[in-house]
């Protein structure tokens, strides 16, 4: 069995030789990938507890971006060995210049556009900082992306990741729409636009909002009545539940690929309110609405679903969703064929 070395600037924590992490595409991509190779997963060091236990057997985390390179070094010892850097971050970008002085081709996963995720977090320097290191690593490097246009007219190969499985597609249930309530899943960092979205509800009363995916510290953040925080579910049946719970998802980021809640939400045959900076995520998929990130338009836009809610849940079963099963297979197809 071919080894496959997957290097991420996700934190992982460790308790007990057990490791965990909150990004389930980072326990669910390798899992699934290492049904056909041999995994290592090298990565960074977290002191704070995370959510979803990742059942690797090799597995490296470091504290400092030194021994984190060292153990990129001594990987190559590996012959024949595969490189999958997720994502272009400092860290990956250093593991990937690295890999090539030691004469290695690596894999590059682009799960979402870096350069608007840099200008978000960033300001105006972030979209220069991330395009020094997106042309430099994608010159000597395989680029696999959710996304063409993520690819920024390099050549590379498309995949479209998701976590949907039978369990998600079977008993859906069909609700009415009485009082609004909304489902957040996702972390309250500022690219994922919750905390605009959190400014623009507050003080209303016109619905609730449950956020799953907070750290425990992030509740000292929100002091809001119509808002509740849970923390990241890694049940997948609770998870399942809380899309059965509530009647429509909102998705209010800045920027995004491909998101894996939107696949979830549809799955469940839950509308999906979004804003206008990610309308490039709808494509055929139906039970998608765009608002403008102001209150007057967001309110017009979950009445209209509330007024159509049965016409729009039928709509939605139409959807043809990528399983997750279908996507470690592309996947693992475009690793093994990269030269």
């Amino acid at each position: 069995m071919k080894k496959l070395f997957i290097i991420s600037n996700e934190s992982i924590y460790e308790n007990n030789n057990k490791y965990f992490c909150d990004n389930i595409d980072l326990k669910s991509t390798p899992e699934g990938l290492g049904k056909n190779f041999e995994i290592a997963l090298i990565a960074r060091k977290s002191n704070v507890d995370r959510s979803f236990e990742i059942n690797l057997p090799n597995i490296r985390i470091f504290n400092s971006i030194f021994p984190f390179l060292c153990a990129i070094k001594k990987s190559t010892e590996s012959t024949g060995a595969k490189y999958l850097l997720i994502s272009i971050s400092p860290y990956t970008f250093l593991a990937g210049m690295f890999l090539k002085l030691l004469g290695k081709t690596p894999i590059v996963y682009l799960r979402s556009n870096g350069h608007e995720e840099y200008r978000t977090i960033l300001g105006f320097f972030g979209p220069a900082i991330y395009h020094f290191m997106f042309s430099i690593i994608s010159s000597f490097s395989n680029l696999i992306s959710c996304r063409d246009y993520i690819l920024k007219g390099k050549p590379g190969s498309i995949v479209l990741p998701s976590q949907i499985d039978k369990d998600w597609l079977s008993n859906i249930k069909n609700i009415e729409i009485k009082n609004f309530k909304l489902l957040y899943v996702g972390r309250l960092r500022k690219e994922k636009g919750i905390f605009s979205f959190l400014k623009m509800i507050k003080g209303r009363n016109d619905f609730f909002l449950t956020i799953v995916g907070s750290e425990k510290n992030d509740k000292n953040k929100l002091n809001q009545s119509n808002v509740i925080t849970l923390g990241n579910e890694s049940n997948k049946n609770n998870l399942i539940k809380l899309y059965d719970d509530h009647n429509i998802l909102v998705l209010p980021s800045f920027t995004e690929g491909h998101p894996m809640v939107l696949l979830e939400a549809l799955a469940r045959t839950r509308p999906v309110v979004i804003f206008k900076e990610i309308n490039h995520v709808i494509g055929n998929k139906k039970g998608i609405f765009v608002s403008d990130r102001n209150y007057e338009s967001f309110l017009n836009t979950i009445n209209h679903i509330k007024n159509n809610y049965q016409r729009i849940q039928e709509e939605m079963k139409q959807n043809k969703l990528p399983t997750h099963e279908e996507f470690v297979k592309k996947l693992g197809n475009l690793i093994l064929n990269s030269n």
